[in-house]
């Protein structure tokens, strides 16, 4: 009976051992189970990392200038973010995140000369979790932990201050030998030594004579290019005339508060010479050509230059067929051209063509000046200043608001007469705007 009853009792404790075990095995699965997840998740990850490369930007341009990073490796990014800037000679170019997720490297840096297809940066796509880099910074965050492995008298707050150092009041200990003792006689031998000659002052040189170099972006290098080009490859001859802004600024001053208020645009002078040149150079159309080799090209409508000055530059936004468009619908496209440069925001396409150009140096207060021709157009209209001055009408002498034109002309394809001709016929259409409406 007793021998049974062992039996029994050693069955139970080796089916119960046993039990354990399979417990235990279970567990180490389903830990090794979350481990291969995690490496698995991870190894997913480095698979679908992508290589990100500079854009195409346009046939005639194969590399720019990389002047900005706006993302640094570890930041997120969401889908057509904004990544990084590069300078082209005519544009920038915005290179964006092709999808949501993490930059993990950079492969160039600022001021970086980079080419089409070329690598620029490396980002691991994937659902942005935003606030995960709160938990990562708190997790940083300096905590009040005292190191287990010390001994508990010897432990000591990490985070708290360093006790302050004493003064050199507290440090000096009363001698008791009292004035006459060593410390009296070490203070009056460190007095009695003389004191060192400080080194005189270089003499002050009045006024500043520093330099600052620069290096030139890719947009001022081509414009000066442009435009030594133009000086070498046209021959360039400047006419000037007076304009009698009188009936153009009573017309704009009668409906430029209606013209707001319905179409949502100012009504300024640039629509007015616009339209006066465009009807203009349907008379001369010498002065809307251009030379391709030995033909000279002829075109039956208006591409307009207006040239917008912006912090990288001067650039000549296009305003496609002038010629159909009235007042508002000039002023309007303008208006958002101007915008576009101010903001950085032109395409090629905004800047591509152009037949005539129109520059306006009135604005900064110019009186005189000679434009020079945009190649390969054939002649540029210059605007300045409105001035008060005295002139004679009907045999008395009154003062009228005078503006100062000039038109370059590519001698080539214009003569002198077609090009007074021209200039004469734009100041005809802006001292009497009607004109326009019976031309039209």
């Amino acid at each position: 009976m007793l021998s049974r009853r062992l039996i029994l009792i050693a069955r139970g404790r080796a089916l119960a051992a046993s039990r354990a075990d399979a417990a235990l095995m279970s567990k180490g699965w389903k830990v090794a189970s979350s481990h291969t997840q995690r490496a698995k998740f991870h190894s997913t990850n480095l698979l679908q990392a992508e290589t990100v490369k500079v854009p195409q930007m346009a046939e005639s341009i194969s590399e720019g200038t990389l002047k900005t990073w706006l993302k640094q490796p570890g930041d997120t990014v969401q889908a057509d973010e904004e990544v990084a800037t590069i300078e082209t000679d005519k544009i920038d170019v915005s290179v964006n995140a092709p999808a949501a997720g993490r930059i993990t490297e950079l492969l160039a840096g600022e001021e970086d000369t980079v080419s089409v297809g070329q690598d620029l940066f490396r980002f691991e796509p994937g659902a942005v979790d935003e606030a995960a880099p709160k938990e990562s910074k708190s997790s940083e965050e300096p905590k009040d932990v005292k190191d287990a492995s010390e001994p508990k008298d010897q432990q000591v707050d990490k985070a708290a201050p360093p006790p302050p150092s004493p003064t050199p009041e507290q440090v000096r200990k009363p001698d008791p030998a009292g004035v006459q003792g060593g410390t009296a006689k070490k203070e009056v031998k460190e007095t009695s030594k003389p004191a060192k000659e400080q080194p005189a002052p270089a003499p002050r040189v009045p006024g500043s004579r520093s330099e600052t170099r620069v290096k030139m972006n890719r947009m001022r290098l081509r414009i000066a290019e442009r435009l030594k080009e133009s000086q070498n490859a046209a021959a360039s001859l400047t006419t000037f005339n007076e304009i009698d802004m009188s009936s153009v600024m009573e017309m704009r001053k009668k409906y430029k508060d209606e013209v707001l208020k319905e179409h949502d645009v100012k009504l300024g002078f640039m629509s007015a010479f616009a339209k006066a040149c465009t009807l203009a150079l349907r008379e001369i159309p010498a002065a809307n050509a251009s030379i391709e080799g030995e033909e000279i090209v002829y075109r039956d409508y208006v591409d307009l230059s207006v040239a917008v000055a912006t912090p990288k530059g001067l650039v000549t936004p296009v305003v496609r067929n002038a010629e159909s468009m009235n007042f508002i619908e000039i002023e309007k496209e303008i208006a958002a051209l101007g915008k576009k440069a101010r903001d950085g925001k032109l395409t090629l396409e905004d800047m591509a063509g152009g037949t005539f150009t129109i520059s306006n140096g009135g604005v900064f207060g110019s009186l005189y000046g000679t434009p020079i021709i945009n190649l390969p157009q054939s002649a540029v209209l210059g605007m300045h200043a409105i001035k008060d001055r005295p002139v004679v009408v009907n045999g008395q002498i009154v003062i009228r608001p005078i503006m100062v034109v000039a038109l370059t002309y590519d001698h080539r394809l214009l003569d002198g007469r077609e090009a007074v001709t021209f200039l004469v016929k734009v100041r005809d259409y802006l001292e009497d705007p009607r004109k326009m409406l019976l031309s039209a």
